[in-house]
């Protein structure tokens, strides 16, 4: 929307802000423990200081932002340990997920997810870490699609956004992608052969390795 039919108050420049907000956290636009300073946003974003204390307060029930008392808002720092438990809740909504989709697809999903573990081996085999780590992304994203499961899509919509800055170091860590590569070519076997237990049991496996690799 053009900056000039843009609302400046009201629920669409909350909207606005909001997604721009979390846009901005979840690409490392801005940095954890970063200050969150009303005025400069509400003039960054061109809306009201109730717009963006609004999507503040969104963002803090998302877990992406801590509101502090007397000091305002600030980009929350999700330590090791929690990002742990995240991981372990991620755990079992992925494995849900996992044997949902290896019932649920349809064959050309299942093609889809094959030809996401191929450009993945490839990512791999030309040191692609950015790359692979997109396509990971892409990947976890179509396996929840295609299970059905939109209760646990939205439970780990919210998970996964918490997780970003860890996420992202760990995909760029030394031998990290030849590391989950395998992992992933098992869930999507898994799956492609239509078999729940097996594809729930690997993507199980794979968060258990993402557990280890936090604590490392």
């Amino acid at each position: 929307m053009p900056k000039e039919a843009r609302p400046s108050t009201g629920e669409q420049a909350k909207q606005h802000a909001l997604t721009q907000l979390r846009q901005a956290i979840l690409q490392g636009d801005m940095a954890p423990a970063q200050r969150l300073v009303e005025n400069e946003l509400a003039e960054q974003f061109d809306v009201t200081r109730a717009s963006i204390r609004a999507a503040l307060i969104d963002l803090a029930a998302e877990g992406l932002v801590e509101r502090i008392r007397n000091r305002g808002s600030r980009v929350r720092v999700v330590t090791v340990e929690e990002a742990v438990a995240i991981t372990e809740c991620r755990r079992v909504l992925e494995g849900l997920c996992a044997a949902k989709a290896a019932v649920a697809a349809s064959d050309e999903q299942l093609t889809e997810l094959a030809d996401l573990g191929r450009a993945m081996t490839k990512a791999v085999a030309d040191g692609e870490p950015v790359t692979y780590s997109e396509l990971n992304h892409q990947l976890h994203d179509k396996v929840r699609e295609f299970s059905g499961q939109q209760t646990a899509v939205t439970l780990l919509e919210r998970l996964n956004a918490q997780l970003v800055r860890h996420r992202f170091q760990l995909a760029l860590r030394p031998g990290r992608p030849q590391q989950s590569l395998s992992q992933h070519l098992a869930m999507i076997e898994a799956i492609t052969a239509r078999d729940p237990q097996a594809a729930e049991a690997a993507a199980r496996a794979h968060l258990t390795s993402v557990i280890e690799a936090l604590r490392d």
